[in-house]
């Protein structure tokens, strides 16, 4: 992938920058309950601000079928009036007349925050007609949305086909350099650690890395397919039958190759899926037939441990148990913990693993924590991301 120009290459200051942030964090009623993507946008908006510029910043929240009070981004705005220390202020609309005088008022430092720019279906459609009304708010486009970056949206892609300068903000420069070298030029022993409930939701990114790992861990409720693909009783745990074949196949593959995936040996399992149920701890060659595996077990996380004890690099997508759940969640926190107690190069691939590191206490031990789950595993997979591309390159 070709180095993009970021923030540092262009002069900003009296300029109107239209930025393009990911705050689509969860929200309760109007209250945040997370604002961990909001405190990742700061440093290019604090940048922007000491350079001078004047910041117009264009986000989504949720999937509102046009206008939703209840998606407005107001409260994201006084949030992060909050955490700069000083007012943003809030456009009740994303683009049109009363915007574009709000937008001419602004001095340099100022911060503006249009409405949920998802009210209207031309986002999402990427419509070059609202891009170019969205692009005629500034003179030079930021895209720090690296969770959107997968998606071509008229605010991460229309938009830059009316700039002449596209720049990558201090968090997308992040995520592209982190999660590059996964793919390009990992430090090694390279470990990757693919966790989550479903094979069929990570093939791509398991066949890609099956070619660049030197280890493969898998965990989670995907561990069952496998299990079941060895012959073995797997009792009521969840299992994807038209995936059986896939798991033999990229054993036998990894073997052939030489290269070890390291599956659970024991199993934390209970009678239903409730937070409070009956459970044990059982070797995975003996799930009794009407329990369900929800864990990895203790066994499992000092042999994992000792895996990730041995990588220089290592790349995590996907918890290995329902941690969502107090017991069930044991497993995840502390492979989280070895991983954060080793020497690799840590690199947490977004979605539900974000939330867990956050549990586990240990997200200034990490080298990385991605803030795009769908993205970050698109680009490990090789895929392109159309939010990137169309960033103009150094």
């Amino acid at each position: 992938m070709s180095e993009k120009i970021g923030l540092s290459d262009v002069d900003v200051n009296g300029k109107n920058v239209l930025t393009r942030v990911d705050f689509n964090v969860p929200m309760d009623g109007k209250r945040i309950v997370d604002d961990t993507r909001i405190q990742a946008a700061l440093p290019t908006i604090l940048q922007l601000i000491d350079s001078g510029a004047k910041i117009v910043l264009v986000t989504h929240l949720g999937r509102p079928k046009g206008f939703d009070v209840k998606l407005s981004t107001f409260p994201l705005a006084e949030q992060l009036s909050h955490l700069l220390g000083q007012r943003v202020k809030h456009a009740v609309d994303c683009i049109g007349v009363e915007v574009q005088a709000i937008v001419s008022e602004l001095l340099a430092g100022d911060v503006l925050l249009l409405e949920n720019v998802r009210f209207y279906k031309e986002e999402t459609e990427n419509d070059p007609v609202f891009a170019r009304e969205l692009a005629s708010l500034a003179d030079i486009y930021v895209n720090d949305a690296f969770g959107t970056a997968h998606r071509a949206h008229a605010s991460t892609e229309g938009v830059t086909h009316y700039f002449d300068q596209n720049v990558a903000g201090s968090l997308m420069e992040q995520e592209i350099r982190y999660l590059s070298r996964v793919v390009n030029d990992p430090d090694r022993p390279f470990i990757a650690i693919i966790g989550g409930a479903k094979v069929s939701d990570k093939i791509t990114v398991i066949e890609n890395l099956i070619n660049q790992v030197d280890g493969l861990i898998i965990g989670g409720g995907m561990a069952y397919t496998f299990f079941k693909s060895k012959g073995m009783e797997i009792g009521k745990s969840i299992v994807e039958p038209d995936m059986l074949d896939f798991a033999q196949d990229l054993l036998n593959k990894a073997e052939a190759q030489g290269l070890t995936i390291h599956l659970p040996v024991d199993n934390v399992v209970g009678k239903e899926f409730a937070p409070d149920t009956e459970s044990q701890i059982v070797k995975s060659n003996q799930i009794p037939e009407d329990w369900e595996g929800f864990d990895i077990g203790p066994e499992t996380v000092e042999y994992f441990g000792k895996v990730v004890s041995s990588a220089q690099t290592v790349f995590w997508n996907g918890p290995v148990g329902v941690y969502e759940f107090d017991q069930f969640a044991i497993g995840t926190i502390e492979l989280i913990k070895r991983i954060a107690a080793s020497n690799a190069t840590s690199i947490i691939g977004g979605g539900d693993c974000v939330a867990a590191v956050h549990k586990a206490g240990v997200s200034n031990q990490i080298t990385h924590v991605s803030t795009g789950g769908g993205a970050s595993l698109e680009l490990i997979e090789g895929r392109i991301l159309p939010g990137i591309v169309a960033l103009t390159d150094k």
